[in-house]
């Protein structure tokens, strides 16, 4: 039987969002319910209230999440009601071509449910990155699910739904950072402080915080940052340059995602060093680079989608770091807030004052 609970839509481009009632259908083959615990704001669901993913309007908002499984649906084997489990946006599905060659995390079909949540009226809603979670339940593709010890706090927990797994991905999985490396990270918000983190876990011997406030510079350090550059007072480049023996850096993360950033990336590395990209750039943002630097330079230039990530392997292998002390998800928690507090979360969010605010049901 279909429920009503409560959720945070986006009802129209650049409109403050609201809490209505929307309609949570019961689970059809391969699909789950699951009732959220908790649900971190990322940029993500701010560039879908403003029309910047598409405007497949009103939009239900939330992904970044974690929760316990409620009911499933049939041929559902991966999960069961009371499974504690972190969302996901990238359900693999086990038969396309990168999965078949053992790349699942490149999978080119993802899914979601197959069915809609809906307002009273029976308007559909589009759930952002099709999961929806800033709700009291919210219908997803079982294979969205991925168990994890729940020991853990479902307001850390969600967090590597996106954008702390981005980071700590771009690092372990895209970058491929390793032991005495040099790393620097453009941009120091929640993805890039994730990269910081990331690069800490791989045993990367200098790791430098590039940002312009330096706010996020001191949460960098805190992080694990051993050098920061304050890129208003200092040319990044010539910075990360100098503090590499006049190099570059092994590693340059852009957490950004703007041209600037990626320029600064691109000749901040050494040569045969690796670019990653994992801050989303705009549709109308063009890049132009002097083909022979490219060719000159050697090394990779690379995009991380969702830190290359594969959930059923790095999400419990992260929850179990957390949980031996080696992890420090919480330091990425600056508040929790209710369902009603989203649109003043976004305005934190703007300003910079928070490093992620996490709903809490």
């Amino acid at each position: 039987m279909a429920q009503e609970v409560r959720a945070v839509i986006a009802p129209g481009k650049g409109e403050p969002v609201r809490v209505d009632t929307v309609v949570v259908p019961d689970p059809g083959p391969g699909e789950a319910v699951v009732r959220i615990q908790a649900c971190g704001v990322c940029h993500t669901d701010l560039h879908y209230r403003q029309g910047a993913i598409n405007d497949d309007f009103p939009f239900l908002l939330g992904h970044e999440a974690a929760g316990v499984v409620e009911t499933v649906g049939d041929g559902v084997t991966e999960v069961a009601p009371g499974d504690f489990v972190i969302l996901n946006w990238r359900a693999v599905c086990g038969r396309c071509r990168a999965c078949l060659r053992g790349r699942p995390w490149y999978c080119f079909d993802t899914h979601n449910a197959k069915q809609k949540m809906t307002l009273k009226d029976g308007t559909e809603l589009s759930p952002a990155l099709g999961i929806g979670a800033f709700a009291e339940k919210t219908l997803v593709a079982a294979g969205q699910c991925t168990k994890v010890d729940p020991a853990v706090s479902a307001s850390v927990a969600g967090l590597l739904g996106c954008g702390v797994m981005a980071g700590i991905g771009a690092a372990l999985n895209t970058g491929n950072v390793g032991r005495g490396d040099s790393v620097a990270v453009i941009g120091c918000g929640g993805v890039g402080d994730a990269a910081v983190v990331g690069s800490r876990l791989a045993g990367a011997a200098r790791i430098i915080a590039v940002d312009i406030d330096d706010r996020k510079l001191a949460t960098a350090s805190a992080m694990g940052a051993t050098h920061t550059v304050n890129s208003r007072d200092r040319d990044a480049v010539e910075a990360i340059r100098e503090l590499t023996g006049g190099n570059g850096a092994d590693v340059v993360i852009d957490a950004v995602g703007r041209p600037e950033t990626y320029k600064q990336a691109f000749y901040a590395r050494d040569l045969a060093g690796t670019v990653v990209l994992v801050g989303v750039p705009s549709p109308e943002m063009t890049l132009e680079l002097p083909l022979l630097d490219v060719f000159g330079r050697g090394g990779a230039l690379k995009s991380s989608w969702y830190g290359d990530c594969l959930p059923s392997r790095d999400f419990p292998m992260l929850i179990d770091l957390h949980l031996q002390g080696r992890l420090d998800l919480g330091a990425f928690v600056t508040e929790t807030i209710a369902l009603d507090e989203v649109e003043a979360a976004f305005a934190r969010m703007s300003e910079g004052d928070v490093l992620r605010s996490v709903v809490v049901l």
